[in-house]
This record gives C-alpha cells, structure tokens and sequence, in this order.
C-alpha cells in the first residue's frame, strides 16, 4: 500500500525506554553497476544476491517499452545470514504470529531496503519472491501512471517468481500461493473491480484467492492463445495510461469478459504452466563488483537506516547513537541523526546536523534538502532568499536527478513567484519521475487553472478522483469545485469520498497537534473563520496528507510539524466544554503560498 495521500490507519505513539545496542559486527558491501548489497554472511553470498538482482533488472530492461529503471528512492539489499539476522532486522515480525518471512521489502520515498535470509534458501524456500514482487511494483509504479489492483498485483506475482538457471532466465513460473480449488473463482468482472479497500485485498480468506487469481490472468494475457506472448497486455497497459476506462480497454483488447473468463478458467485446471525462457544477455560479470568490509560505524549506520526509513526510530537510535560514538566523522550517521532530531522536533539541532553531514560526505543530498526545507529561506518571499533557495534546491537535484520532491519544491517556488510555465514544466518533471503520486498530478491541474486553462486542470482533477480514493480523491473534487462549471466535463459530479456515516465536517488552519501519554488522547486544534476547535482521538483513526509535503510518508508524524497547515476533520460531536468532538478522519493539505503578482501578470487564483 502507498501511504501517502491515502487513508490509512494511525496508532498512537508511545516512547520506548533507551536501550543499548549489542555489539555489530562489520558487514560486507558489494556494489554492482547498479545495486548495493550489505550482508553478514560471505563475499559470495553477497555476489550472487547482487547478481541476482542486476539479472531481474534486465528482464524488465529488456522490454520493448523502454521502461525508466533508476527511481529517486535508491534500493539498498540486506542479506542476513541467519534467522537471528532477520529478527534482528524485523523484531516487530518476530513478536507476532505465524509463519515468518523469507524476505522482506520497505518501499520509501527517499529510500528503499530489500531483506533476504539466506538460511531459508537451504530448505527450498524462495526467499527472492516476496522482493522480486515488491521490486516489481517499484518498476511499475515509476512508469504507470494507474493501474487497476488486479493488474498491479498479478504482475508483480507473475515477475516475482521469476527464476534464473544459469544462461537462462524462466519468466512466467507459477506461484507458490496455495488455494482451494474447489473454490468458485472470483468471476472476472468482479476480479477487474477490486480495489486496495476490498475484502479480497485484506480479508485473510480471500487474499490468496485474489492474489493467485490476478497472476492467473496476467499469465493467461501474456502466453493464452491469441495473446502474442504479451502485445496484448502490453497494448492494454498503454491504454490505460491514456485514460481509458479499464473494461472498455479490457473489451477492445482481448474481447468479451465471457470468453476471456472461459478461458482463463481452462488454464487454471490445466496441470503444466506455460513459461517463457529468455537468454540472458545482461552480460553481468560478478568479478567486477567492488567488495569492501565496512567498519563497525559504517554497518552501524547502514543497519540504523534500515530501521529508520521502516519508521523503527527505537531501533535506529542506539546505533545512529554508537555510530557516532565510534566514527564522529561519519556523514550518513550525521544524517540519521538529522532526521532523528526532526522527529523529535528539535528542528534546529536536526539542521546543524544536516549541515554537518553533507560537511562530512557530499554526496548526502538529503542533508542538503532538508537543511533548505528546514531554514526560513523555504518560506521567504524576499527576492534574495528566494533566489538562495532556488540554488540550494538545483545544488540538490545536481547530486541526485532522479529525486522528484526537490522539482516539486522549485515548481511551488515558481508558482509564487508567478512564473508558471516554469511551475508547469517542473511540476510535470515531478510527474514523470513520479507518477503514481497523485498529488503530483492535482498540483499540475492546480497550475493549469492558474494559467487560464480550466479544460485541462479539469481533466487532471477527473483522472485523479477516478483512480486513488480516500483523502487523494478528496483533494481532486476540491480542485474539480474550483474550476467553473462551464469548464469542467459533463457527467457525474463528484463528491467527497468518507469511510464512515453521520458525522460532522470541520476545516481551518493547524493550530496545534499533541500526542498524550498512554492515557491522554491525542489532541488537534485547529482554528477557522469562528474560534479555535480542538478535537479528541483515543485509539485508532484515519489519517491522510498531501505528497507535496516535502517530509513526505518517510518521516511524517501526527504528532509535530504541521501547525500552520490546513486540515479537514471529521468528527463525532461530543458535549464537553473542553473539546468539540472525537476525530475519525483528519486530512492534512499543503496549500500554495500566495502568489506574488509582482513579478508578473496576475492569474486565476484557487484556494487548493
């Protein structure tokens, strides 16, 4: 699931007491041409898991769509040894119930991690499927703009029990998912419906069944008869991207719903699995990657990021901690503790340490960006700061182009200044690197309706309510209401999207946000037109952002940084003097600054 603008559960957080890390070991880095593997176990095991890796990135260079590879979130591939390893790694995992994973994946918007055990391996187990899949919808999600649930997930299964066997890559392997069969299958119009909130996506009795189903359809799109080995599907995705609706694309493409059911029906009963065998020709040598031992501060500080962008801040703060202690010159340690510090909100020292790290190490971009993000100049709409904080943003992207969130910052910068063809076309860059965020697409929309062009902020508006649901699809009707009805497309209006009934609406601007202590309820005030309104939760509620908050999923917290937001808040009312009503839903918008009509012509203006 991508937690972004989307709604999704929040738990109250509790401080764990100090704890002292045991003793690191120096791990070993191998570094191919294009992946970074740490591991505690062999050279050798570290070699294969990269050239594993550089093997499944051929597979999808080697498609005919010429597929963007690189994202701005850098995979970096852990390989424990041992269960003990893997514990270590994941301690949530371990505490609860049931069978524990072979690998593991933490998708991030400015890192990603892969987590492979190698002892699993040994009793058969394929420990690379769970990544590979993961890794998949990375692939997908920095070239498709939508898909639908079934097709994000069936292909991700379809690559992600991808095997290599020497020379030879086998694509199309079937899944180990284990299902009834004696089951009825999902009935494909139901199947081309499901959505991330459905049963079948969460419901333990139902999620084999999909996800086994989805791969199905997938393999029967890609080798059933008439499918040219894939160009239909490949068709159908570049469908999709235009726009179209998915069972009128669906229709053209393979033809009726009932005949492509009979025949994805057939294939399932059959006993052998149709598969494709490629040569690979990824010409990977393992002899040329760069094998090093860490120090002890270097693998503290690896393992500590590992635990920090998977949001465990108790794990990573004994190691940043003991990293720092054992190498005060380390950049990334420097770093880690940045974002620990922000965390905390202690923004100031979070700075200094940011500031210090890329000091240290400059090839530390996000030292660099959250410095700027963090100082006045972010803010400012004196000419010199401004231009200072153009300067430091371009200083950013020239040590990483593929980093989306510093384009949005210049194309909001842009915006304020008045320039929009600039704001345009920096914003569409964002989109391109990133275009599975939504909110990257509505702040395209809210530049167009800026310009004048009302048609295409509309269009843009449509596509997003259409496809992602909860606080994004609410962020799309408030551009879509902004936009003169005269210039937006005939149909079904749209409406805000809200999980549940009979509870009241509240906007205003972020006041103040307080995470209680284990019996004190969290705590937002927010002030709109009348007085200030403060609002209750206890437990669990629903909370969603906008993807152009610069901190972004990685280091979002509910509890610090975003007095001065705007938030909508709905909420049961309650008859106390001290607080109007208990909060189950609370979006959080990065509204745009005001535009600074000095520096040039005046345009439409929106409250976004």
């Amino acid at each position: 699931m991508k937690c972004q603008s989307v709604l999704f559960a929040i738990f109250l957080p509790f401080v764990l007491p100090a704890t002292t890390v045991a003793k690191v070991s120096p791990w070993t880095e191998v570094r191919s041409p294009h992946f970074t593997v740490l591991t505690n176990g062999s050279d050798a095991d570290g070699r294969h898991a990269a050239h594993e890796f550089e093997q499944m990135r051929y597979v999808f260079a080697s498609r005919p769509e010429n597929l963007r590879l690189e994202s701005g979130a850098p995979l970096t591939i852990l390989v424990a040894r041992d269960e003990a390893t893997a514990k270590y790694l994941e301690p949530g995992i371990w505490k609860g119930k049931g069978a524990k994973p072979a690998g593991w994946f933490k998708h991030g918007w400015e890192k990603q991690y892969a987590m492979i055990r190698l002892d699993t391996q040994a009793t058969g187990v394929n420990s690379y499927a769970v990544v590979y899949h993961e890794y998949t919808h990375t692939i997908l999600h920095m070239n498709a703009h939508w898909l639908p649930t079934w097709l994000d997930e069936g292909m991700a299964e379809f690559y992600g029990y991808t095997r290599f066997q020497g020379p030879k890559i086998l694509l199309g392997a079937p899944t180990d998912r284990q299902i009834n069969r004696e089951r009825p299958m999902i009935p494909l119009r139901t199947l081309l419906a499901i959505t991330q909130s459905s049963p079948y996506y969460h419901d333990e009795d139902k999620v084999n069944q999909f996800y086994f189903e989805s791969w199905a359809l997938v393999h029967y799109l890609t080798f059933g008869p008439g499918m040219g080995n894939g160009d239909k599907l490949n068709q159908f995705l570049r469908e999709l991207q235009t726009g179209t609706d998915q069972e009128q694309a669906f229709r053209r493409v393979f033809g009726s719903l009932d005949e492509v059911e009979k025949g994805l029906d057939e294939s399932t009963r059959l006993f052998a699995v149709t598969a494709a065998i490629v040569p690979d020709e990824s010409h990977v040598d393992e002899k040329t990657f760069t094998v090093r031992k860490l120090t002890v501060a270097e693998t503290e500080a690896e393992l500590a990021g590992y635990h920090l962008w998977g949001h465990d801040l108790a794990s990573a703060r004994p190691l940043v901690k003991q990293a720092l202690t054992d190498d005060p010159k380390l950049g990334l340690a420097h770093e880690e503790n940045g974002f620990l510090l922000f965390a905390d909100g202690e923004d100031g020292a979070a700075a200094e340490e940011f500031s210090q790290a890329y000091a240290l190490d400059p090839s530390l971009y996000l030292s660099p960006f959250a410095k700027t993000m963090l100082s006045p100049i972010a803010t400012s709409t004196v000419p010199a700061d401004e231009e200072a904080f153009h300067a430091a943003l371009l200083q950013v992207i020239s040590l990483d182009r593929q980093f989306a969130p510093a384009y949005i910052q210049l194309a909001r910068l842009a915006i304020r200044q008045n320039d929009l063809a600039s704001a345009l076309a920096l914003s569409r860059k964002a989109e391109e690197l990133e275009p599975w965020r939504a909110g990257y697409h509505l702040l395209t929309g809210q530049i167009l309706l800026r310009m004048g062009k009302a048609t295409q902020a509309a269009q843009y508006a449509e596509f997003v309510a259409k496809h992602w649901s909860g606080p994004d699809r609410n962020e799309a009707v408030e551009l879509w209401n902004a936009i003169p009805a005269t210039q937006r497309p005939a149909g079904v209006p749209l409406v805000e999207q809200f999980t549940l009934p009979d509870i009241k609406r509240a906007e205003g601007t972020i006041q103040s946000t307080a995470c209680g202590g284990k019996d004190q309820p969290w705590t937002m005030v927010i002030r709109s037109d009348g007085p200030s309104l403060t609002f209750h939760v206890k437990g669990r509620f629903e909370f969603g952002f906008s993807d152009t908050l610069w901190y972004g999923e990685d280091h979002f917290s509910t509890c610090r940084h975003l007095d001065g937001l705007r938030a909508i808040v709905r909420y049961h009312p309650v008859a106390n003097a001290n607080y109007i009503g208990d909060a189950v839903e609370v979006e959080v918008r990065d509204d745009l600054l005001p535009t600074d009509n000095t520096a040039g012509k005046a345009t439409v203006a929106i409250k976004p």
